[in-house]
């Protein structure tokens, strides 16, 4: 197969012009352009890197880095529905992605190396820790970065309306008659952002209906998992005055508090109603069928790779912070009381 030089001397053109054609960029006269496309067409050219490259000066690769310490991993499903819209999206931009590594063969000891070992264009973030500092070290870095699931200032940052979300789930248990109601958080209170803004929602519509919050109505937290929801909750049936309904901070350790609740020998909802968080999949095959709080996670996928193309495209490192709206989806999981 010829080479983009190649073309470029039967075209009787420079190198950089078939790269332009390659890359549909518009500063090509329309005679040239046919004429380089015809040559492309018979000579059957597929464009490598290098003449992806040779114009716009890109690999045409986003970094991904995925981590976390709370033992999920790529299994949380909304994450997973994150993933599959950066996928989309980059796509429709011409974009690769690369999940980041720490690759013993390459002797990088950090993401940050790794990316620019394979000289990516950007990075995005998901999931991070605010104090991490790998985390700190590519948002200080020259890469454009975007954060998932953070809403930090330094950088470009996009996830959903925690808080929102959670003055939704609290405003619909009280419309439902409950003022005795509990709380499962997600993660240890200064280590998670969305679990520390659903707990601040918690606290705060509290307060403003004048509710108590009694002695253990905010557990331990569940570590966002089917198995710390089950313990949480079953700690809460332990309470001298039970809640009659639980804001749980996401829809997994939903599903365990649900378990605990029949275990106990209780119902949902006729003994205890109980609220999700996410919206995943398996939400609404449950039984009862579970209201929960759906976060878009397509929407936030998509509007992270703007973000990172933006950024991108301009050669320069934007500090945008977009909240993403979320909303109540009633099931079967919460019951009206006098």
């Amino acid at each position: 197969m010829s080479t983009i030089y190649e073309i470029a001397k039967k075209a009787g053109v420079s190198p950089t012009t078939v790269s332009k054609v390659i890359n549909n960029y518009p500063d090509v006269s329309e005679k040239t352009r046919s004429k380089i496309k015809k040559i492309l067409d018979d000579e059957n050219f597929y464009p490598n890197s290098q003449a992806q490259t040779l114009i716009t000066k890109k690999t045409w690769t986003l970094g991904i880095v995925y981590y976390e310490d709370l033992g999920f991993g790529l299994n949380h499903p909304f994450f997973g529905g994150v993933i599959e819209s950066f996928k989309k999206q980059a796509d429709k931009y011409g974009y690769s992605l690369l999940f980041g590594s720490k690759n013993n063969r390459l002797g990088n000891n950090t993401f940050l190396e790794y990316f620019k070992h394979k000289n990516v264009d950007g990075i995005a973030i998901i999931c991070a820790d605010d104090h991490d500092k790998e985390m700190i070290e590519m948002v200080e870095s020259d890469f454009p970065t975007v954060i998932v699931d953070r809403n930090i200032k330094s950088t470009a940052s996009v996830g959903s309306n925690h808080f929102q979300g959670a003055m939704m789930a609290m405003k619909h248990l009280y419309e439902l008659g409950h003022t005795k109601i509990a709380h499962i958080p997600g993660a240890e209170h200064g280590y998670n952002w969305p679990s520390d803004e659903r707990e601040r929602a918690y606290k705060e519509f509290m307060k403003e209906f004048n509710l108590e919050i009694k002695k253990g109505y905010i557990a331990k937290y569940g570590h966002y998992a089917v198995e710390g929801g089950y313990n949480s909750m079953k700690d809460l049936l332990l309470l001298e005055e039970r809640p009659t309904a639980v804001f749980v901070a996401s829809d997994k350790m939903a599903i365990g508090a649900i378990d605990a609740v029949r275990d106990a020998g209780l119902s949902v909802p006729e003994d205890i109603s109980v609220i999700g968080f996410d919206d995943i999949e398996l939400a609404q095959y449950l039984t009862p069928k579970l209201t929960t709080i759906k976060q878009n996670a397509e929407l936030i996928g998509k509007k992270a790779i703007d973000l990172l193309v933006k950024q991108i495209d301009a050669k320069t490192k934007i500090n945008e912070n977009k909240l993403i709206p979320v909303e109540l989806i009633v099931r079967d999981s919460c019951k009206k009381i006098k």
